[in-house]
């Protein structure tokens, strides 16, 4: 399902639902950068987002629409050269595939072989549907997205949970299974109800992966700017913070800071030297031309 040769120690997709079928949870972080992807990698998740919540945590944006595909395709290229095991999910970002079938094939096709993804991922159903069926049918694996969309939270009324009515459940339900029906190797279930995750989860064949969705997912997924207290924006409910790099950081840089105005940085250490008689001919040549200058 993809068209990225399976390189040494990959992550086969089939895996994942076997995974299911065993009762595995599966592990998904999002990564933008080399850096990330190799942490992620050593920590053995299995899938790496590289989501276009870039936008936001990466490129200081009030929301995810405003992420280019070139933009998508510079970071997951870097994702891509870090990450060995976990499959890398190229995030599909808003207006690449929503006109046409044939422009969500092309667009999902540069981000496999530009960016390197293994898979990608749109949000939505309905019409998307015969988007995520045009890019199946073109060897590309499709993760599909339902609950809270970031790229259409203003149609939804703001980034609030989805699913909460009777009626509001059942179509998403439904949409899930259709995804399933249309193509997708998992979906992503965000801010939804836990009990109508639950059911949507049984109901699938494919795994699905829970953001805001309770643990009855068969995976979980969070930002990886979230997990580590690096991102200072609005933090939704269903973030759970592992760490606060953000203080570490902002400590070290003004401890630096501090250093460099005190003239405690750099020291000897930190520096490099010259054989004396280098350094004596340099000094040598120097005044020579002070001298004729």
């Amino acid at each position: 399902m993809s068209t990225r040769p399976n390189e040494a120690g990959k992550l086969p997709l089939p895996e994942l639902h076997e995974m299911k079928e065993r009762g595995d949870k599966i592990v998904m972080i999002t990564a933008y950068d080399a850096p990330a992807a190799r942490l992620a990698d050593e920590a053995g998740v299995e899938l790496i987002l590289v989501g276009d919540t870039a936008a936001m945590v990466m490129l200081g944006h009030d929301s995810t629409v405003p992420v280019t595909l070139d933009e998508m395709i510079f970071l997951t290229k870097a994702v891509t050269r870090a990450a060995r095991r976990p499959l890398v999910i190229g995030d599909m970002p808003f207006g690449t595939y929503e006109v046409s079938d044939e422009q969500a094939v092309s667009n999902a096709i540069r981000l496999v072989k530009e960016g390197g993804a293994d898979v990608v991922k749109l949000e939505g159903a309905g019409r998307m549907l015969s988007r995520v069926r045009a890019i199946a049918d073109s060897n590309i694996g499709v993760m599909g997205h339902v609950g809270l969309t970031p790229q259409s939270a203003t149609k939804l009324g703001g980034f609030k949970a989805q699913g909460r009515s009777a009626d509001a459940a059942l179509k998403l339900y439904e949409d899930a299974l259709a995804l399933q029906d249309a193509g997708c190797f998992a979906v992503v279930l965000e801010a939804v109800p836990a009990p109508v995750a639950a059911r949507v989860t049984e109901a699938l064949d494919v795994p699905t992966i829970g953001i805001g969705a309770g643990a009855a997912c068969d995976g979980q997924v969070l930002v990886w700017h979230d997990l580590l207290g690096l991102y200072q924006g609005r933090q939704p409910r269903f973030v759970k913070r592992y760490a606060e790099v953000a203080d570490v950081i902002g400590a070290a840089v003004a401890s630096y800071a501090d250093d460099v105005r005190s003239g405690a940085f750099p020291e000897g250490k930190h520096t490099y030297s010259m054989p004396e008689s280098e350094l004596a001919a340099f000094e040598a040549a120097l005044a020579e031309v002070r001298t004729a200058g």
